[in-house]
Parts: C-alpha cells; structure tokens; sequence
C-alpha cells in the first residue's frame, strides 16, 4: 500500500499542492520552516484523522483561511492491483472536522484507524524516553489499536468509564461524603475494559521486544553485546498481586482524597534501559536516538505481520546526532524490500544524494521544498 498523489488547500503553509509520490522512497529537502513537516504531517491526518504535532484542528488551517482540505490518493495492494482508495479530511472554521473513504463518510474516527496503516519519526519522539509514563502508554497504546479493533473498543470504554469515575470523586470531595454503591459502578467498567488491556499488552510485548532488539542492533552494529537495549512493562497487577477490581476497592479512601482514580493500566509505565542502566539518564543522544528508531522499525514490522501490509515510514529530521555511517545504514535499511514507501525529510540534500549513490537502484524521487511548493529535484 502507498499513497500516489496528495492534495492540499488551506493546510498549514500549504495554500495549494497537488504533487505525485514514488512508491519507495521520497525525500523531502529545504531550510527549516518552508514546510517539510507540514506536509508529513497532512499524510498523518489521513491514517489517524489528527495532528501528530497540533491537536487543536483549526490551528491548522492556513492563516487567512477559513477550512482546510487534506486529499490522499492511495493504491491499496501492490503495484500490479488495480485496487485504489482516496481518504479525505477536511475542517470548515465553526464546524466538526470531516472524513471520507472513498465518498463515504466515517460515522466515527475510530472505524478508520487501521485501514491506511502508518509510522512516523520525528525529534519530538524523544518524549518516549524523557517523558513521562503517558507518552509511553500512548506509544503501546497506538500500535496495537491499529491491529485490533477490540482492543481499541476497550481503551475508549475504559476512558469513558474513568473519566466518569473521576468525576464522581470529585463531587464526593466537593460535597464531603462517599457512596460506595456508585462508585462500585464504574469499578466494574474499569475492570471489564481493563484486565483486557493489561493482557494485551503483555502478549504485544512478548512479540515486539525482540523485533525491537533486532533493529536496534541492525542500525547500530558495532553497539557491544554487553549493553543490550531493554524493555520492562512495570504494571500494577500480576499473578502474585492482588487483582483489578481487589485494589480499585483498596484505594477508595486515597482516591476520594486526591479526587482521581490511582489503580488501574492509565497509570502503568514501560521502563527503557541500555544494559543495566536506564535510557532516559545514562543512554548518550546517539544512543538514544538509535533507540527510539528501533522502536519505531519495530513498530513497522509488528503492524506488518499483523495486517499484512506495509505501513507508510514517515522520517522526520531523525539525521542529526546519527554518525554518517548510521544514516547511511538507516536509510539503506527502510530502502529494501522489507520496507514500503517512505518519505524522508532532511536539510541537507547532499547527504541525502550520497546515500542514494551507495545504491544507485533504489527507487526514489527527492523533492526540493521552497516556499510551500515541491520541486523534483531527481528521480528514479
């Protein structure tokens, strides 16, 4: 699956664009600020119906205007398919975001997570790391949405029941008395939504821990066998530990206290470390920087395994503190086979065309980005 042609009006910087992809790999080139990401960001749209780096829509439409317009032309299969699909989202200033698949619109968002599948790299993933816990929960949290639909149904009735239930602490503070009956509603709801997202994400782990592992070494080689990359699902519940709804019951009394919810797989965390020390405080930028692209390779190939289709590999200004020799291995890596479409984005074109000279057979076409316009630069 990769997207042929793609759209834009009022998006961002973007007045107007309509520009036609490879289906390997894309890169686009220019300054800071004329746009690279603006327009990763329009294919990011159309898999998630958001911004992956603005989430209040209509800060997103082009100033002066009044909506925007994302249009994606996809071919679903492999190239020999005839198979094609076009994905729409559009904002009108004042009204509720919209989004059609094929001319059809989606009654909910949530019915189109999944169908155009998609990975994105950029500087803020740093957060994974120096972030706190929630950024992490995202992290798992998105990747196994996009494969299961049931485990989705559960996050979003999970949320709604802990939203309801925070808000129900909140009134038993405000008015000083609990009722224990109401409250054991929404405990109910927590566990029924909840024991099945923490055992989702153990089973997700067991399979992405040694696809992360192999990625990791695969763009640094040389890192020694000594310090390998970990990954440590720290959870609240366990064989030996009391259950869900055993210390739902427990944490009334702190609970109404702090007038939020402290059980359950909203406040469970991912522990990352590189040999026996922890990421976030002893890993080097290099280090961390091929740490988070495993994850996200890892990523790739766990939602490739299990829907049997090549996610778009969005790669966002992820060059700087890699050495030469890491770029070149990277890029040469999401270049195979293995990979599908990629786009690349970098302010540096000669690195960019010196890559592609080590496998001068790649497919690829590299756009020059100026002033909100795309100029190909060279092609194959």
């Amino acid at each position: 699956m990769y997207i042929e042609r793609l759209q834009l009006a009022n998006f961002k910087n973007y007045e107007e664009l309509d520009v036609e992809f490879s289906n390997n790999v894309n890169c686009l080139v220019g300054n800071n600020g004329v746009g690279k990401t603006n327009l990763l960001d329009a294919l990011y749209y159309l898999s998630f119906c958001k911004s992956y780096f603005n989430p209040v829509d209509s800060q997103n439409i082009r100033l002066g205007g009044d909506f925007f317009a994302i249009h994606g032309h996809y071919r679903m299969d492999d190239i020999q398919s005839n198979d094609t699909a076009t994905v729409s989202c559009t904002l009108q200033k004042g009204q509720s975001k919209k989004l059609k698949f094929n001319k059809k619109a989606c009654t909910t968002f949530a019915e189109h997570i999944g169908r155009i599948p998609l990975v994105i790299v950029t500087p803020s993933d740093q957060n994974l790391i120096m972030g706190g816990s929630e950024v992490r929960r995202k992290f798992i949290d998105g990747i196994i949405s996009q494969v299961d639909k049931v485990y989705l149904r559960h996050l979003l009735d999970y949320q709604k029941a802990l939203d309801q239930r925070n808000r129900l602490l909140k009134q038993f503070y405000e008015n000083r008395y609990f009722e224990e009956d109401s409250i054991a509603v929404w405990d109910e709801q927590l566990v029924r939504n909840g024991e099945p997202i923490v055992a989702a994400r153990r089973t997700f782990l067991d399979e992405f821990c040694p696809l992360f592992e192999k990625y990791y070494f695969l763009i640094h080689p040389d890192a020694p066998n000594s310090e390998p990359p970990t990954i440590v699902y720290e959870s609240q519940f366990g064989e030996t530990l009391p259950s869900m709804e055993e210390q739902l019951r427990s944490s009334y009394r702190r609970d109404a206290q702090v007038q939020y919810t402290t059980i359950g797989p909203h406040k469970e965390d991912l522990q990352f470390g590189i040999g026996d020390f922890p990421a976030k405080r002893f890993g080097s930028q290099g280090q961390q920087k091929t740490f988070l692209l495993a994850l996200k390779l890892a990523q790739f190939e766990y939602i490739q395994a299990h829907t049997a289709t090549k996610p778009i590999l969005l790669l966002d200004d992820i060059f700087d503190k890699l050495d030469m020799q890491r770029v070149s291995q990277l890029v040469l890596l999401v270049g195979s086979d293995r990979f599908g479409q990629v786009f690349i984005t970098d302010t540096q074109q000669g690195r960019v065309e010196s890559i592609f000279m080590q496998a001068p057979d790649m497919p690829h076409k590299i756009f020059r980005v100026e002033k909100s316009k795309l100029i190909v630069e060279s092609q194959k």
